[in-house]
């Protein structure tokens, strides 16, 4: 790790490591921070609520052109975040989508340039429900207003703003990123050239409303909820690790699921009522491996 920091150069606000040191990787990378709607400039929200000042995490792969002509906006989903490749300090893994993006790869980051942002809302960086509420010098919790894609694509258009790019080449995101995606199509066409849609939808199902409200109740049945305000104590792990799981499941058909896992036994049986199949470790993996890296209000 010492060899590959000594190689790293700025570019774009960004820690790199030069490709040939690190084959198709963007090497090592930096988050960076943009600060915007310091009062009485506050963001008003589709909600008509205002919040302010927020922070937008950050982080840019590859180099923009003398054009600004080949900026790609990705997108991510619910539980992402802006690190998407390369590798933090310290990191074993790369960023949740560093098989896509890099020298060589569908974003090749040696023709374009590439940002990502953690959404408003979220808990790594973007101002959130964890983030100390000005008014109150303690997180946010439940006092954190409700917010919507359009919200989330609204601080988005203004980090384009201020990176001074004018229109994106394209926009890309599965799941809520694929919604986020929908959302530029509809209110800043002009502010882009394509979309990649994946996976998506342009509202949620009855389906998905009801699943994703059981998730909610599962969070705030764990007696460490304290109605959000839960910071600076234990969190609400066990809801959380729940909701994750219950999220899984709809991740995948029954046949997917049949395919993965089949009848196959786990490693363990985790309660007396388990049977001891590897489907249920894959789901007690899930979701304990969750609580550590995910803020329950977000």
């Amino acid at each position: 790790m010492s060899t590959l920091n000594s190689l790293a150069k700025k570019i774009n606000g960004v820690a790199q490591i030069p490709n040939e040191s690190v084959g198709s990787s963007v090497g090592m990378v930096e988050t960076c921070y943009f600060h915007f709607a310091h009062p009485p400039n506050e963001l008003i929200l589709e909600s008509n609520e205002k919040l302010g000042p927020i922070t937008v995490a950050y982080e840019t792969y590859g180099k923009l052109d003398d054009q600004g002509s080949n900026a790609v906006l990705i997108l991510h989903a619910l539980t992402g975040d802006a690190h998407a490749a390369g590798f933090h300090k310290g990191d074993i893994k790369p960023g949740w989508w560093d098989e896509m993006i890099g020298p060589g790869k569908a974003f090749d980051t040696d023709k374009y340039f590439i940002i990502c942002s953690n959404v408003l809302g979220g808990c790594k960086g973007t101002t959130g429900p964890s983030s100390n509420n000005p008014k109150t010098a303690k997180p946010y919790g439940l006092d954190f207003p409700i917010i919507s894609v359009s919200d989330m694509v609204n601080v988005q258009k203004n980090l384009i703003d201020h990176l001074k790019i004018d229109r994106l080449l394209s926009v890309a995101g599965g799941s809520m990123g694929g919604m986020q995606a929908l959302e530029w199509l509809t209110v800043y066409p002009n502010k882009l050239k394509s979309a990649i849609v994946i996976a998506t939808a342009a509202k949620h199902s009855p389906q998905q409303i009801a699943f994703h409200e059981v998730g909610r109740q599962a969070i705030m049945a764990d007696p460490h909820w304290r109605d959000g305000h839960y910071y600076g104590g234990l969190p609400p792990a066990k809801g959380l690790s729940l909701a994750r799981m219950i999220g899984h499941i709809t991740y995948m058909s029954e046949i997917s699921m049949a395919e993965k896992f089949g009848r196959r036994p786990g490693d363990e049986k985790p309660h007396k009522f388990s049977v001891g199949s590897e489907v249920e470790d894959y789901l007690y993996n899930r979701g304990n491996h969750f609580v550590k890296r995910f803020d329950a209000n977000s």
